[in-house]
């Protein structure tokens, strides 16, 4: 098999995606417009003359130095599966080489484990177990195995971290199954907690909508205003705006934004992408008052029913740490996520090839030293529980009712990747 790499057009990138049934929304076209601060193209496989594959690269440019990172957040779009997917990746190395890359990162979206809602509420029981990664999965899927030793034998680095997430997207998700369910039995299968507070934020009358562009500066209000509760920072309005036109103008149902109000006071607010069978919870926010009328598990319910109803049969709710601990920062995040009955998924994580051992070197140098300054920074913010946080991870901590958004690594130039 003769593969080649070259750059497509959008219409054929999203060609092979309908043909695949989903990707990533990371790998869309329309991405690339999302992060302005990278230079981006679509790539495609060729075997002959027919399209296999095809990646939405991202390049960020070292400083005073002309060479770059080539980074495919969650991609590219391949048969992971196939026992040949890594001479897939020859051809890709050898094209980013030639416009400057000194490195690739690549994210296969092949899940190697899962854990099962019941496995997981027994593992938090247990005062013995810290890490989803010590429990015994209930499904491992050889295929990814595979594609894991393969990776190493030919010099791949795994970008895996401590505490489950990598430094640009998550190794860890969590999922909710769809396919062959009803509305009845989604609800059915949620803990007794998530079923009583959608019935109660029914009752209160909280009404759950969707928003158009022109809500977006009210939608964003709230997640500051859960940005200084939380202690993340948050991105400006100009990101969602970007975000929400780019999206649309590639599919008009790609992004969606859901308000939900009480007597009229915006309660909660997310945002739901989806690309073919895949739906995903993005940004979600809260609000410090009213706390009690469960707008956050309002505002999901219509999302996850609005996904079955568009056709999806997965709905994510993205990233979750692995630590299990009684104690740990994240634990209530795990809780709020098992409540909906679906199952944490582990992917392979994100991979790295250096081209330019030298330069990789240096640029894996200066990640270090800005994690570090940013962990002292964190520690000086949040007083409280700053040292605990940082103890577990790196980066900004993810509240309970609004988990990582995609893509939120350090920002620094040259920085890390971000989808």
């Amino acid at each position: 098999m003769s593969i080649r790499v070259q750059p497509i057009s959008a219409a054929d990138h999203l060609g092979l995606i309908a043909a695949r049934g989903s990707a990533s929304f990371l790998q869309t076209p329309a991405w690339g417009r999302v992060k302005s601060e990278w230079r981006s193209e679509s790539l495609g496989w060729y075997d002959g003359d027919t399209l296999v594959g095809a990646g939405l690269v991202l390049y960020r440019d070292l400083p005073r130095i002309g060479r770059s990172l080539a980074y495919l957040p969650e991609g590219p779009v391949l048969d992971w599966a196939s026992p040949s997917a890594t001479s897939m990746l020859e051809p890709l190395v050898s094209y980013v080489a030639s416009r400057g890359a000194f490195a690739v990162r690549i994210g296969p979206t092949i899940a190697w484990r899962r854990w099962g809602t019941e496995t997981i509420k027994r593992a938090i029981a247990d005062e013995h177990v810290t890490r989803l990664s010590d429990v015994e999965p209930d499904a491992i899927d050889p295929a990814a195995t595979r594609l894991r030793g393969q990776l190493r034998h030919l010099g791949w680095l795994p970008q895996h971290s401590d505490e489950g997430f990598a430094a640009g997207q998550p190794e860890f998700n969590f999922q909710l199954p769809l396919a062959g369910r009803t509305r009845e039995q989604l609800l059915a299968g949620m803990n007794q907690l998530w079923r009583r507070n959608i019935k109660k934020a029914d009752k209160a009358g909280v009404e759950v909508t969707q928003g158009s562009r022109e809500d977006l500066p009210a939608f964003h209000a709230l997640y500051l205003e859960t940005a200084a509760r939380d202690g993340f920072r948050g991105r400006p309005l100009s990101y969602f705006e970007t975000m929400w036109d780019a999206l649309r103008a590639e599919d008009p149902d790609r992004i969606r934004l859901y308000l939900a109000r009480h007597e009229g006071d915006l309660v909660a607010a997310t945002t739901w992408i989806r690309v073919g069978t895949h739906a995903w919870y993005s940004y979600g926010a809260s609000s410090n008052a009213k706390r009690d009328v469960r707008g956050s598990n309002a505002v999901q319910w219509r999302m996850i029913t609005d996904a079955l109803d568009a056709g999806a049969t997965v709905y994510d709710l993205r990233g979750i740490t692995e630590g299990l601990a009684a104690d740990d920062p994240e634990i209530g995040l795990i809780q709020f996520k098992v409540g909906t009955g679906g199952e944490a998924v582990q992917y392979l994580g994100e991979w790295d090839l250096p081209v330019n051992r030298a330069l990789y070197a240096a640029f894996r140098a200066y990640l270090d030293r800005a994690r570090y300054l940013r962990a002292a920074k964190s520690l000086l913010r949040l007083p409280t529980r700053g040292v605990r946080m940082v103890r577990r991870r790196i980066g900004r901590t993810a509240p309970m009712e609004s988990p990582p958004p995609h893509g939120e690594g350090p920002s620094s130039p040259p920085p890390d990747p971000e989808a």
